[in-house]
């Protein structure tokens, strides 16, 4: 593809910036993951522990306090988040002294050992315990509270999971908003709370259900986060190209609604997973789409491209749900089959999805893991998943991928960015871009995404897939389903 001199400028200015991120990767979330024990038949909690440690994961979420798990949590270097149930809410609520006994007992004993850094109190309660969601707040400012009394504030911080229910309405995005029972009665005190204590608000956000039931009008591809056409939300003008962003921006028009300054409060997307089984009924369960969407969350959270069209700068912590199929969870199939791991610890996708990227190696650049405390991210090059350089060869001591994967246009990018780096790629960067002239075959579709993709994909498969040559600083992202352009198929090698 033929390069102006503006252009060639542009490519070499692009050039200059990949080269400082690949010694300075942008600030990114982190992935931990729900350790969930509705199950007869999990390993004890010693051995969790050095499966969660074997494989990188440095941040976990619990139900309960369970004083068996947070003593083998203890010295480990993972961070927890612990749970106050719903059962307790109202006894918190009513009596200051249950709140700092109950943190005397579940927190405080065993930190700092056990790195308690969030306390979830209550969960879903708008969805599973309607009759105290009154006794919400008042629960969380008492065990605020007591943290604060036992000097421990600064570094527990107290939330409480919403689950999308919360909303009356969610689509389109723009035309997000709480229920009118929950608007001004509990969502705006939690938030002002969340203010003030400098805490994040919670989110527990499945795309896999609203896929399921609406798989005639939702596109599988939109679900989970593979090249799609996108959906235009013409309320706020933002094209959506994942329908966890959407449901995300519906929660951020909500907090919106309610007024005040909430841009501070982050939000962390405290559930969110896909079934790797399901009923019959259940479309989409299956353990390729569940690969598929949660290697392709991780990936694009710890690579620091966790933002929404609303708000395109935010990082996001996620953890994952979960850990382990649970054979005791009662309801459909997928309820029983959301984890990671089987009970005896194997890996329940045969794809090539693993734990790990526990900080990138100074060769490889890092990528979107090192700084973030490490994660769950696709181990297809054999180290740290993500990396932000683009230029030059593979790293010294740095593996290759062995199993199929492509590079894609991230659309979320935007034109401008999507542009600098396809001149990059057709011109420095050394991709072979004849393919995408006018009239040649894989011109059509003629859009900047198609085009950008087939390039980033000639340029990373000309690379070796190496660690770093597949992010064109956030414009790019691997995805190890074959995406097809038109009628043009992208090539897993040169």
């Amino acid at each position: 593809m033929a390069l102006p001199r503006l252009r060639l400028l542009v490519a070499v200015l692009f050039a200059a910036a990949l080269a400082l991120l690949h010694v300075c990767p942008a600030e990114a979330g982190a992935v931990g993951v729900n350790y969930g024990r509705v199950a007869n038949n999990l390993p004890n909690p010693a051995a969790v522990v050095h499966l969660l440690k074997q494989q990188g994961i440095t941040q976990v979420k619990l139900y309960d306090t369970e004083p068996t798990v947070l003593r083998a949590l203890a010295n480990s270097g993972i961070k927890v988040v612990v749970a106050l149930p719903n059962e307790q809410l109202a006894a918190a609520a009513s009596r200051p002294s249950y709140a700092l006994l109950w943190v005397r007992r579940n927190v405080a004993a065993y930190y700092p050992a056990t790195q308690i850094q969030g306390i979830s109190v209550g969960n879903e309660v708008f969805a599973t315990a309607k009759n105290v969601t009154a006794r919400l707040v008042p629960a969380m400012a008492n065990v605020h509270a007591a943290l604060a009394r036992l000097g421990l504030d600064k570094a527990v911080k107290v939330s409480s999971p919403i689950a999308l229910t919360a909303l009356a309405t969610s689509y389109p995005s723009s035309a997000g908003a709480f229920r009118e029972d929950l608007a001004l009665a509990v969502m705006k005190p939690m938030l002002d709370f969340l203010a003030q204590t400098g805490s994040y608000l919670m989110v527990n956000a499945y795309p896999f259900f609203a896929y399921a039931g609406n798989a005639n009008d939702i596109s599988l591809d939109y679900a989970l986060f593979r090249p799609n056409a996108g959906v235009l939300d013409p309320g706020n003008g933002f094209k959506y190209y994942s329908l966890l962003d959407a449901q995300l921006d519906a929660v951020f028009a909500a907090v919106a609604r309610l007024g005040g300054n909430y841009n501070g409060v982050r939000v962390v997307v405290s559930e969110t997973g896909w079934p790797s089984k399901g009923d019959a009924g259940e479309v989409g369960a299956s353990a390729a789409n569940a690969a598929a969407y949660n290697g392709n969350l991780a990936r694009r959270v710890l690579s620091g491209n966790a933002g929404t069209p609303r708000r395109p700068d935010a990082d996001m912590d996620v953890y994952l749900f979960a850990l382990f199929n649970e054979n005791q969870k009662p309801g459909p199939t997928s309820e029983r089959n959301y984890g990671l791991f089987y009970p005896n610890q194997q890996k329940v996708y045969d794809v090539d999805f693993v734990l790990g990227g526990a900080g990138g190696s100074p060769a490889a650049g890092g990528g979107g893991s090192q700084g973030n405390g490490g994660g769950l991210g696709w181990q297809e090059n054999g180290g740290p998943s993500g990396g932000t350089g683009t230029s030059g060869n593979p790293p010294s001591g740095v593996k290759v991928t062995t199993g199929e994967a492509w590079c894609v246009a991230n659309a979320m990018a935007g034109e401008q960015r999507l542009q600098a780096a396809l001149d990059y790629a057709c011109g420095p960067g050394g991709a072979d871009c004849k393919a995408i002239q006018p009239g040649a075959a894989c011109f059509e579709p003629n859009t900047m995404v198609a085009h950008a993709s087939y390039a980033f994909n000639d340029y990373y498969q000309r690379k070796g897939r190496s660690i770093g040559t597949c992010d064109f600083a956030g414009a790019a992202y691997v995805v190890n389903q074959a995406p097809k352009m038109g009628k043009c198929d992208l090539p897993s090698t040169v």
